[in-house]
């Protein structure tokens, strides 16, 4: 086991507290699940946002509302109407996610609340949590459905791909927003999984400054990266290791840590 000095552990802590503020929601995506109060509207919400966040976050809370205003601002009922199936003509809605993304997406979720109460409940009924890589299990276990709904078809711009592979980032900060529930930033309406079962969304920004730290040895942003990352995240806080998400990206955004030398010892 590595040994961890109390500077980085210090430094992790003040930075995740300094940004972990409401101040931070008014430009972050999380703002948009947060606009609602039902588990559904705020699961729908959440997935989609998460979905088109990559890129200019400017640009991403631009077309998030985009997509809210397409559901009339009320996505559970614009799901269960199928409201989505009136969209005939295919337009962009965020870089390479367009209408008929945004369409195969919601057939997914009516399928999934046709059977179950919510997709905290699909997760649990389908046993997520059990799994060592509770998200990963998600994803395929959704994209079985979403295939099922779409006459077979997949669509990595939707649900990602290569799930040996993949740091599978936007379903892993969704995943923060739902579950998460220290009452700041993140939304904590799902029950299904525990915040000691969540994984670092791990990006370009998180994975510099994770390697700057001396905290990720790997240079490739892919799934071994985020098991090696959130692995020592929890010697740190082992009930819930991406509270350190908001140090890695403030100390990446904010350039805060210019040291040299790596804080493990």
């Amino acid at each position: 086991m590595t040994e961890i000095s109390n500077d980085l552990v210090e430094l992790l802590n003040r930075e995740a507290t300094r940004i972990n503020t409401p101040d931070f929601i008014d430009s972050d995506p999380v703002q948009f699940p947060r606009l609602f109060s039902s588990l559904q509207d705020i699961e729908i919400a959440a997935l989609l946002s998460a979905t088109i966040a990559w890129g200019n976050r400017k640009m991403i809370c631009n077309n998030c509302r985009k997509m809210l205003r397409l559901m009339d601002n009320q996505p559970y009922n614009y799901v269960l109407d199928r409201g989505y199936e009136d969209i005939t003509e295919r337009f962009n809605i965020h870089r390479t996610f367009f209408s008929d993304d945004f369409v195969y997406f919601l057939r997914g979720l009516h399928h999934i609340y046709s059977k179950y109460h919510s997709i905290d409940e699909f997760a649990k009924r389908n046993s997520v949590a059990d799994n060592a890589e509770p998200s990963w299990e998600l994803v395929r276990l959704m994209s079985i459905v979403f295939e099922e709904a779409n006459g077979g078809a997949g669509n990595s711009r939707c649900l990602p791909t290569g799930l040996d592979k993949t740091a599978l980032k936007r379903i892993n900060m969704a995943l923060r927003w739902l579950v998460r529930d220290d009452g700041i930033v993140d939304i904590g309406v799902w029950k299904s999984i525990k915040p000691s079962q969540l994984f670092i969304p791990l990006d370009v920004h998180v994975g510099n400054t994770a390697r700057s730290l001396g905290m990720l040895t790997r240079k490739a942003n892919d799934k071994r990266s985020v098991l090696e990352l959130t692995s020592i995240l929890r010697k740190f806080r082992p009930d819930d290791p991406v509270f350190y998400d908001y140090a890695l990206f403030g100390i990446g955004v904010g350039n805060k840590y210019t040291g040299n030398q790596s804080p493990l010892i």
